[in-house]
């Protein structure tokens, strides 16, 4: 049995190792190529973007019928008849998208004020049609913890599309090289996804009892998505109206790099902490507190050290990176990686809520997350413009946050005391930054360019 568990852990390193290298490859990547694209086009057409992605994938979150955690928990997931009736609802769905995006295109352009958006939306729409015949391969490799191929097909797509988007930049300098990057990588993915690993030759099957499983499940995921997309993508939804085009694609930069901490959490979480938690659904719930708390907190230490650093320093790396096209993301990257903590704590343990069928607490804080937005991001920009809004932002993940450890609290799985434990140490070491930076001259984050332009 011993044997078993550490073959069982060893496993499981192995593939939080892939995730964490092929998560760290893709962002150099993708910030080597953000730097290298931002010199050949222009703030406003990051903006464009950003809004078109926003109801693209809003589109996905808000039909999400979860059909890869379904696999992923099923106990049929060797069976030829389940799989192809996953495939066969993930085409129907890709197909349904692209349509809807065809359809919202029109409204979305007249309401942003940009025609561009009428073709931008749906050329990504054909995204969903390219992920809908991906092979449920991918799905199975991710069960099995099987990270290194997954990572490697993943990588390789990245690239392929990055040298697309560079080159369409360079001859063309527009929207375009943009939209068909995004659109590229899928293309690249969905093929590979026919030729690995515990692939099925894919036919339209739909079996009763699998529809069945996929979809009693898949509701409660749709439930949680559709919330989760209101409440995260809000800020976008309403700055990208609030704020000129320009600066809009200049916060979209910024927040960019907020994330990486959130991004980082949310591949480990869906790639390894779901797969490995979901066979351990059955325990009692102190064994699963415990098999949680330790590994959490290792998985909390370097991200502590991410966000005191992009809030203490991340103006600098702006300023450096970026040119003066880009400046104001100076001021805006501290204050939303600041934000990000309460998203952090509560994106290490909420997978637990989801193996044990309670995932309701994560949609009742997205929910209300949801409604703090639409009512504070247009009252604090009214009141403190642009700072006032990106304020309203930062604050944003505080009601999810509570949320999740009131369901963590019920179910006898909380940890808050380490919580406590690892804000107490953010606050040192942001602490210690500012302190550094104040001896040697630098003010506060950004502030210099929020208030004097320079």
């Amino acid at each position: 049995m011993n044997s078993i568990n550490v073959n069982f852990k060893a496993k499981a390193f192995r593939a939080a190792s892939f995730v964490l290298l092929g998560y760290g490859l893709s962002q150099v990547f993708r910030l080597c190529s953000n730097w290298v694209l931002t010199r050949l086009l222009s703030p406003e057409l990051y903006g464009i973007i950003a809004v078109a992605h926003v109801f693209h994938r809003g589109l996905g979150l808000l039909s999400d019928l979860g059909i890869e955690p379904g696999i992923i928990r099923s106990e049929r997931s060797d069976d030829k008849t389940f799989l192809n009736t996953a495939w066969t609802l993930q085409v129907y769905r890709g197909l349904l998208l692209f349509l809807l995006s065809i359809a919202i295109a029109y409204p979305v352009s007249v309401f942003y004020n940009e025609k561009s958006l009428l073709f931008v939306l749906p050329a990504l729409g054909t995204i969903s049609i390219f992920q809908g015949f991906q092979s449920t391969s991918l799905a199975i490799l991710n069960k099995e913890l099987k990270q290194g191929k997954v990572t490697y097909v993943e990588l390789i797509s990245q690239l392929v599309s990055i040298a697309v988007m560079i080159v369409i930049a360079y001859l063309f300098r527009n929207i375009w090289a943009l939209v068909l990057g995004a659109v590229i990588s899928p293309i690249v993915k969905s093929i590979w996804s026919h030729f690995l690993p515990y692939r099925i030759k894919p036919s339209f099957k739909l079996e009763k009892t699998a529809v069945t499983e996929l979809l009693s499940f898949g509701k409660w995921i749709f439930l949680s998505t559709a919330m989760m997309f209101l409440a995260t993508q809000a800020d976008r939804l309403l700055l990208g109206k609030l704020f000129p085009i320009s600066l809009f694609g200049v916060y979209h930069i910024a927040a960019m790099y907020a994330e990486l901490p959130k991004d980082i959490m949310n591949s480990l979480g869906n790639r390894v902490i779901y797969p490995l938690l979901s066979k351990f659904s059955e325990l009692p719930r102190d064994e699963i507190r415990a098999k949680i708390a330790k590994a959490r907190f290792k998985l909390l230490l370097p991200l502590i050290l991410l966000v005191s650093g992009l809030t203490c320093f991340g103006d600098l790396l702006m300023e450096v990176l970026y040119d003066s096209r880009y400046i104001e993301a100076a001021w805006i990257l501290p204050l939303l990686s600041l934000g990000i903590w309460p998203f952090v704590l509560h994106l290490t343990i909420d997978r637990i809520l989801y193996v044990i069928g309670k995932p309701n607490y994560m949609a009742l804080g997205n929910s209300i997350k949801f409604i703090y937005m639409l009512v504070s991001v247009p009252l604090f920009y009214k009141m403190g413009g642009p700072f006032g809004a990106v304020i309203a932002v930062m604050l944003n993940d505080i009601p999810v946050y509570i949320s999740v450890n009131i369901g963590l609290r019920k179910e006898k799985l909380s940890l808050l005391k380490q919580d406590l434990l690892a804000t107490g140490l953010l606050a040192i070491l942001i602490l210690s930054g500012l302190l550094f930076r104040n001896s040697v001259g630098l003010g506060l984050p950004g502030m210099d360019i929020l208030f004097n332009g320079n």
